[in-house]
């Protein structure tokens, strides 16, 4: 699918500036879901996300997934695009690749695969899921950078429980380590209404034929 129709209104602080990371990480704050679980949030990561949001948008293919629930299958409420390192494919824009040296660098990882998912209004949206991540994989952690309008994204323990949320938009960056991964659920609720927003997931230790099959049906948002 070629880049999609979007009502898109970028901020006003955001025009013209050029496409940054901060490398010092000056914003970031870790918090700590439990004694084995944190995620580390750090606002504002990525300076001129807008004009990243627009780059991305048009670089990709966008695919609408299905899944199957209750005996049937559903289209997905989001629109989806994978990468990985073992294509052989550069990463566009080149950001991107400057994003995923310098979150591996960080956290200690090799951050070989990303997740884009797009959401296009209110209506997209993704239920409570745990991401299918291998259990040979231990302690994982991936890292999300959202851009475009700020949509909520929920936290709670598995099973339920009281939850925890994060506006994320515009560069915005949470990293989600530990046991986060497997004892707590997320998600991104429907809304009245929403501009769009794209979240890029990096992983590590993935494996590429995952993306096609059931492994990805509930992607990280």
């Amino acid at each position: 699918m070629a880049s999609p129709d979007l009502v898109w209104q970028p901020s006003l602080l955001d025009a013209g500036e050029t496409v940054s990371v901060d490398r010092t990480f000056a914003t970031l704050e870790r918090i700590e879901l439990d004694e084995e679980s944190w995620v580390d949030h750090a606002p504002g990561w990525i300076s001129g996300s807008d004009r990243l949001f627009d780059e991305v948008l048009r670089s990709r293919t966008w695919e609408q997934r299905s899944r199957r629930m209750y005996d049937q299958r559903v289209r997905e409420p989001r629109l989806t695009a994978p990468w990985n390192a073992r294509s052989g494919e550069q990463i566009e824009p080149p950001v991107l690749e400057e994003i995923r040296l310098v979150l591996s660098e960080r956290y200690g990882r090799e951050f070989d695969s990303v997740g884009f998912n797009l959401y296009r209004d209110g209506r997209d949206s993704v239920a409570w899921h745990a991401d299918r991540i291998p259990k040979q994989i231990e302690a994982p952690t991936v890292c999300l950078v959202s851009l475009g309008e700020p949509r909520r994204f929920l936290l709670r323990p598995k099973g339920g429980g009281v939850s925890r949320t994060f506006l994320l938009g515009r560069g915005d960056l949470l990293v989600t380590g530990g046991n986060t991964q497997r004892t707590w659920d997320h998600s991104v609720p429907k809304v009245k209404e929403a501009g769009p927003r794209i979240s890029l997931a990096y992983r590590h230790g993935m494996d590429p034929t995952a993306y096609p099959g059931k492994r990805v049906e509930e992607d990280v948002v």
